[in-house]
């Protein structure tokens, strides 16, 4: 009853914010976004082998409010799969965690699959999304992988992920420019108290509708209305944070120097590029091929550290070999 899955963290496009039911994890709206390769977490399962439970993420033995997490997904797990057994559970990324790469997505999104594995259940990716849903709701998207949805709902069945279907030029071409701008975050308080910003009605009320458009503009391949749609949301999305009770500032003065210097690039050398933040200081510039290697140039005249990623599919089982254990 031992397993190892991988996924990748997603980027948001069209991003969430805040949850109507916190046990649950269940968002107030729609979802989309896309994974990021190679960067992954790894994640290994055992069930039996111990005595009672055992988390450990990135060399470092969890307890308190991870430990609790990571329990409630494993948990939901060993309820579906008729057993009792303890857990034996090994996690580690090869990229910077927690400032603002999606980390808890690819580490939830790998601890289901595993655990599903461990444990012996036969289910689908979407089936898996709703169980990785209860540690991080983006951590659904990760399961599914490359461009996926994850629509809101009151229960397993509604509130899943998909993958949306697109070109495959269109996801060989992408090219993801990460640029490292480390601050702590706190996405779990902001999502806690995201409905007591006057901005989140306004929020609500176009939400529906850039869902609608991204969908259309991934089945379109056109590379300008789907990242500047993301570029935009970033920044409604800023406002919602730092219109809340707490007035959460995520960003820093490096992170409005990338803002500027892609703004330039676009303006100046017509260059593709536009920019994407998730709830944290760093920077995903989303560009292609053919532009990568200026863009990246541009930002580390900044002396800002940066990594390229790719378009990343969904999580899976690896071989034995590779178990962290």
């Amino acid at each position: 009853m031992k397993a190892t899955a991988r996924a990748h963290p997603i980027q948001g496009l069209v991003k969430y914010h805040g949850m109507r039911d916190e046990e649950l994890r269940l968002p107030y709206h729609d979802s989309i976004s896309l994974c990021t390769a190679p960067s992954a977490s790894t994640t290994t399962v055992e069930f039996g082998a111990v005595d009672e439970d055992v988390v450990v993420i990135d060399g470092e033995t969890v307890d308190g409010r991870g430990l609790e997490r990571v329990l409630h997904v494993v948990d939901h797990v060993r309820d579906l799969a008729g057993i009792d057994d303890a857990v034996r559970f090994e996690s580690e990324s090869n990229f910077p965690t927690n400032i603002g790469f999606g980390s808890s997505s690819s580490g939830f999104a790998a601890a289901a699959v595993a655990a599903c594995e461990a444990a012996g259940l036969d289910l689908t990716h979407e089936e898996m999304s709703a169980i990785a849903r209860r540690g991080s709701s983006s951590a659904a998207r990760a399961v599914t992988g490359a461009f996926s949805h994850l629509r809101t709902g009151l229960n397993d069945e509604d509130c899943r992920s998909e993958r949306i279907p697109v070109p495959d030029e269109f996801e060989e071409d992408l090219r993801i420019v990460a640029c490292e701008i480390p601050a702590f975050k706190h996405t779990e308080e902001a999502h806690k108290e995201a409905a007591e910003s006057h901005m989140f009605e306004a929020r609500l009320a176009h939400i529906h509708g850039q869902i609608a458009e991204m969908r259309d503009g991934l089945r379109r391949a056109d590379f300008d209305d789907v990242y500047g749609l993301a570029e935009e949301d970033s920044l409604s999305l800023a406002a919602t944070t730092m219109t809340g009770p707490a007035a959460w500032v995520y960003w820093k003065p490096e992170t409005l120097e990338v803002f500027e210097t892609v703004r330039e690039l676009r303006r100046e050398a017509d260059v593709p590029v536009y920019f994407s933040v998730d709830t944290g200081a760093s920077v995903y510039l989303n560009t292609t091929r053919d532009a990568v290697d200026e863009v990246q140039a541009a930002i580390e005249d900044l002396g800002i550290e940066t990594r390229v990623w790719r378009l990343g599919g969904p999580a899976r089982v690896l071989d034995e070999s590779e178990a962290l254990f």
